[in-house]
């Protein structure tokens, strides 16, 4: 990696809801890692992307809720795998579906995921990924076409894949997920996944059975029009990205869309909703 990383070290009290906002502002200002610590998050981004006012427009900064500080300095070239690597164990959800890298051990499971995930999210242990492969394990998605929106690193996409699914349409805005995306997707075999760079301007014209959306509730909110539309009659479509007490909204939204709430998954105040067309 040719180019130096500025490295921002953030304290946060107190560390929830705050760290996640945190690093969900950040990642749309273009910082590509982060790290997790016990009383906040250490973020990178390229020296070169970094302007002296970026942080202004992060609007969890200015919240009274919290009390962030934080502090900056300048490194050269991270080895970013063996930054995840100290931290990335492999997971199991619901003893069916199993999310490790390559130098992990092959487990006894009947779904197995292997990723690398570098600087990409989706690597099964945040809620939100957790909860969707838990929808995506107890519904049928032989022969159908798929969407996964937002697809990080492709770990959705490729579990919809190995569940039978016809052919997934992976998308996500931002490049390096793209291409994290196209690594394990190749990385699993899993020959019917479409992978593509960009966002909902993509989907004119395009019907899936069943989409995939662990996004940003505000970005949900604003796109949701397009996938609903996207919908065919009597598929289902699964949102995650947000918390418990944004359900209203996102039930209010989908309900003036025609869509019905069916049930949703609960995970230390983050939630995973399914609805049907």
């Amino acid at each position: 990696m040719s180019s130096n990383y500025l490295e921002f070290k953030f304290k946060i009290e107190p560390l929830q809801p705050a760290s996640e906002i945190l690093v969900a502002e950040l990642g749309y200002l273009g910082f590509e890692s982060f790290v997790e610590e016990e009383d906040g998050i250490i973020a990178y981004i390229p020296a070169e992307e970094y302007e002296d006012d970026l942080l202004v427009g992060v609007h969890i900064l200015q919240s009274e809720d919290f009390q962030i500080t934080y502090s900056r300095g300048e490194i050269e070239q991270v080895n970013w795998n063996e930054e995840w690597e100290k931290n990335f164990s492999p997971i199991l959800v619901d003893d069916i579906c199993s999310v490790r890298a390559p130098f992990h051990p092959e487990p006894d499971s009947e779904f197995d995921i292997v990723i690398e995930p570098k600087m990409s999210f989706g690597t099964g242990h945040h809620e939100t990924t957790h909860m969707m492969i838990q929808h995506i394990l107890k519904n049928d998605w032989n022969d159908k076409a798929v969407l996964d929106m937002g697809c990080g690193t492709g770990v959705l996409a490729i579990l919809a894949s190995m569940k039978g699914a016809k052919f997934v349409d992976a998308i996500d805005i931002d490049n390096w997920c793209y291409l994290n995306t196209l690594e394990n997707v190749g990385r699993n075999d899993c020959d019917n996944i479409n992978v593509e760079e960009g966002g909902a301007e993509l989907l004119q014209d395009r019907k899936y059975d069943l989409i995939l959306a662990n996004i940003n509730r505000n970005i949900l909110l604003r796109d949701l029009p397009i996938y609903a539309e996207c919908l065919k009659k009597n598929g289902d479509i699964f949102l995650s990205g947000f918390y418990e007490e944004d359900i209203p909204v996102i039930k209010k939204t989908c309900l003036e869309l025609g869509l019905t709430y069916i049930e949703h998954f609960e995970r230390n105040n983050w939630v995973a909703l399914k609805f049907s067309a």
